[in-house]
């Protein structure tokens, strides 16, 4: 995991208003808590912080906070964006030691071209990311697994994934990551032409007696 290092400064004034103003400033508004020590509210720049976050780690990067002459490792959560423009808006930092591990989701990208696929068969990815437990430093950007010998109906399971030194998955080894399937068939409706002149057929002696019924109510009609 690559270490980023932020010059944090303290926020003293708080509310909508000054954090606002903060970001016009270039200024991410945020805490960082946790460790047993007081919540502290304070700013970062903002460009500096989503260079890191759109970097290979990306929330799971490991942080130094510079604080008061002092640092700190932290990893960011709660990460708050605009709806519309994706800025950053608030971010939670939260302390950690170098030391004890801690728990992250982790990307997973599938590599090669599965045969089954050549095939005509279609790929499934049921698991995106999967819960790792490491130190801090040990946390990997992402995790892979290998699907080319995948024919038809076979299927990688979480206890596949390539996992390095002191990462543990917290995962249910047997949990799908993905799955090669056949190929769904359409089935086509078939026509019912032949019900349906089987139907007329049958409505033909009725239409003949409906004429006689008609006659004969013509003739009572003609009567009158």
């Amino acid at each position: 995991m690559a270490d980023a290092t932020l010059v944090a400064q303290p926020r003293t004034a708080l509310g909508k208003g000054a954090a606002g103003r903060a970001r016009r400033d270039g200024l991410v508004p945020a805490v960082v808590y946790g460790l047993g020590t007081d919540t502290l509210s304070i700013a970062v720049q903002s460009r500096e912080l989503g260079r890191f976050l759109s970097g290979a780690a990306g929330a799971n990067t490991l942080f130094t906070l510079r604080l008061d002459g002092g640092e700190q490792l932290a990893l960011a959560r709660q990460i708050q964006r605009h709806p519309v423009k994706g800025t950053l808006l608030h971010v939670d930092f939260v302390r950690v030691r170098a030391d004890q591990t801690i728990q992250a989701e982790v990307p997973v990208h599938l590599t090669g071209d599965a045969e089954g696929v050549a095939r005509g068969g279609v790929l499934e990815q049921f698991l995106y990311t999967v819960s790792v437990e490491a130190r801090p430093a040990d946390v990997p950007n992402s995790l892979s697994i290998d699907i080319s010998a995948l024919e038809i109906g076979d299927a990688a399971q979480v206890r596949e994934l390539t996992v390095p030194a002191g990462v543990v998955i917290t995962n249910d080894p047997d949990d799908l990551v993905a799955q090669i399937s056949a190929p769904r068939v359409v089935e086509e409706e078939v026509p019912e032409a032949a019900e349906g002149e089987a139907a007329e057929g049958e409505a033909a002696p009725a239409a003949e007696g409906g004429e006689g019924g008609g006659g004969g109510g013509g003739e009572s009609a003609g009567g009158e």
